[in-house]
C-alpha cells in the first residue's frame, strides 16, 4: 500500500479558507506570543501552523481524513480520486492461460464476485456502466456505480466510480503475455480515497480489510479458477471441472 503524497500540488482547501487561515493564524500568533507561559507557546505554534496552512493551501488534518474542499482542477471530468489524494495499490500475478481468455473472463464483470471475496454482486446497467455491492470494513455493505472509460481488447480495462459513490476510486487492469510463454501477466493499478482518509485506511488494515490484502487474495483466486480443470465455453465462461473419468468427444461428453 502506498499513501499518495504530492506535496508540490497538494492544495486541498479553498482560497477563502486559505485567507481566513492566514488572518486567523497571524492574530492568534501575535496574541499568544505576549503570554509568557506554556499555553502561550502552544497557541503560538498553532497560529504559525494556521499561517502555513493558508500560504501553502495544504491542511494535514484534511489529508488524514481524506477531505478536499479545493477544486479538483484539470481532468476532474474523468477523475474519481484526485491524484494528490488517496491510497495507491499495485498488484500483479501470472496466470497460465492465454491472454484473450483471461481478458474475456474479467471483461464479463458478472464474473468478478466469483474470485473477489468482498464483492457481493456486480449488475450491468448499460453504457459500460455497472452497479457494485461490496462488503466493507465492519461487515457493512457499500455500493457504487462505475464506468469503464478506457478499454483495449485483450490488453486494458480502466474504470472509475461515478459521482455519488460511497467509496471513490479508479483503476485499471492490464493483460500482457508473460515472459517465456508462461501465460498472462495480470496487473492491477488501483487508487482510492477511503472513508476517513488515511486514518480509515490504517484502521481497515488493522481489521484485515485493507485493499492490498484483498486484491492479492483475489488474484490468487482468479489464478486458481482459470488454471483449474474448468473448461471454457465458446463465450469464455467455465462450465465446471472435468474429472479424470470424463473425456470430451466430438459427439459429446463420454463418461467412463
Amino acid at each position: 500500500m502506498e499513501v499518495i503524497t504530492h506535496r508540490k500540488h497538494a492544495v486541498n482547501i479553498t482560497e477563502t479558507e486559505r485567507m481566513l487561515s492566514v488572518l486567523g493564524g497571524a492574530i492568534l500568533t501575535l496574541t499568544a506570543f505576549r503570554k509568557k507561559s506554556i499555553g502561550g507557546l502552544v497557541l503560538t505554534l498553532a497560529g504559525a501552523d494556521l499561517v502555513r496552512r493558508g500560504i501553502t493551501g495544504h491542511s494535514y488534518i484534511c489529508e488524514l481524513l481524506g477531505i478536499r474542499t479545493a477544486r479538483l482542477g484539470q481532468g476532474a471530468e474523468t477523475t474519481s480520486v484526485p491524484y494528490e489524494l488517496g491510497i495507491r495499490v499495485d498488484q500483479s500475478i501470472t496466470i497460465n492461460r492465454p491472454r484473450a481468455e483471461v481478458y474475456r473472463f474479467w471483461r464479463d464483470l458478472t464474473n468478478l464476485p466469483r474470485f473477489m471475496d468482498h464483492v457481493k454482486s456486480v449488475r450491468l446497467i448499460g453504457d459500460n456502466r455497472s452497479h457494485w455491492v461490496v462488503k466493507g470494513p465492519t461487515r457493512r455493505f457499500v455500493e457504487w456505480d462505475a464506468v469503464i472509460h478506457n478499454e483495449i481488447e485483450n490488453e486494458l480495462i480502466a474504470w472509475r466510480t461515478l459521482p455519488g459513490s460511497e467509496v471513490d476510486h479508479a483503476g485499471s487492469v492490464w493483460f500482457k503475455d508473460a515472459l517465456g510463454g508462461r501465460g498472462t501477466e495480470v496487473k492491477i493499478e488501483l487508487q482510492y480515497n477511503p472513508p476517513a482518509g488515511i486514518v480509515g485506511a490504517v484502521l481497515a488494515r488493522f481489521w484485515g480489510e485493507e485493499p492490498t490484502q484483498q486484491i492479492e487474495a483475489d488474484l490468487r483466486n482468479l489464478k486458481q479458477i482459470l488454471e483449474s480443470a474448468e473448461t471454457p465455453t465458446a463465450e469464455g465462461h467455465p462450465t465446471g471441472p472435468v474429472t479424470p473419468h470424463e473425456e470430451t468427444l466430438s459427439g459429446g461428453r463420454q463418461t467412463w
